[in-house]
């Protein structure tokens, strides 16, 4: 029998297909743009300010000032790729289960959100980036770039975790927005949140904040923190496919 013509390109093109879809879906929606270029240079310059007033730490070279901007950098990435992973998952849900019905393969849809997700957070992490540049020189600035990216990652990820398991935007926003702030709080070293448990190492971004800060004042990393956020993005990446499968299940099309 012939093989059909461009048979193998298919996946490859639909994939391409669906990333055209959620970026053009993204960039439609102008709250999104206002977050992605706007509440960076609020949340470092305020989360700056706001730490400006804390005394020096022994344990930290960073001056407090420094070490907000760096928080806020984090947390700035942390929330808005948090919050397009809970979007991208629960404003496509309808969409996904009718395409599933049509013979359209899951695990190419999840693979174009995620394929989105990662192109997002890069983006977000640049503005982030370049907006924490203007005030601190880094040591190491390609390492610095690509932990924030790290970071956004895990978030991104764990936003779509969230929408798949809470499909509904206000309440999953909620779920995101309070695990970053208590999570860029809590992973960060300030006197105010001195007495942490030793649980907070599990954090999610416990790991990439003390990557982005040695690469950012040190110009080194450790290995093992970095083995940890590689660890943690793939048991996230695991959860969101099995929970993505188990909601396509029902529309009977996981196996297409």
């Amino acid at each position: 029998m012939q093989r059909p013509v461009n048979g193998g390109k298919r996946p490859m093109n639909r994939v391409r297909t669906g990333i055209r879809s959620n970026v053009s879906t993204f960039l439609r929606t102008p709250l999104n743009v206002v977050l992605a270029l706007l509440l960076p240079i609020v949340v470092i310059e305020g989360w700056g300010q706001a730490m400006a007033g804390l005394p020096s730490m022994p344990t930290v070279e960073a001056i407090p000032i420094d070490l907000g901007r760096l928080l806020g950098a984090i947390f700035g990435v942390a929330i808005i790729a948090g919050l397009m992973g809970l979007a991208q998952m629960i404003s496509a849900r309808a969409a996904d289960r009718r395409l599933v019905q049509t013979g359209y393969p899951p695990r190419t849809l999840l693979a174009t959100r995620l394929a989105t997700l990662g192109g997002v957070t890069v983006v977000v992490a640049a503005v982030n980036y370049g907006v924490l540049w203007l005030t601190i020189s880094p040591e190491a600035p390609v390492l610095t770039f690509v932990f924030l990216v790290l970071a956004g990652l895990v978030y991104a990820f764990l936003g779509a975790l969230v929408g798949a398991l809470l499909p509904r935007l206000f309440e999953g926003s909620l779920v995101v927005v309070f695990l970053a702030m208590m999570d860029a709080f809590l992973s960060g070293d300030s006197p105010l949140a001195s007495d942490v448990p030793e649980f907070v190492e599990y954090f999610p971004l416990y790991h990439p904040k003390e990557l982005l800060q040695e690469a950012m004042f040190q110009g080194t990393y450790t290995t093992g923190d970095l083995g940890f956020v590689a660890g943690y993005l793939m048991v996230l990446l695991v959860l969101v496919t099995v929970v993505f499968g188990m909601t396509m299940r029902t529309s009977g099309g996981w196996s297409a």
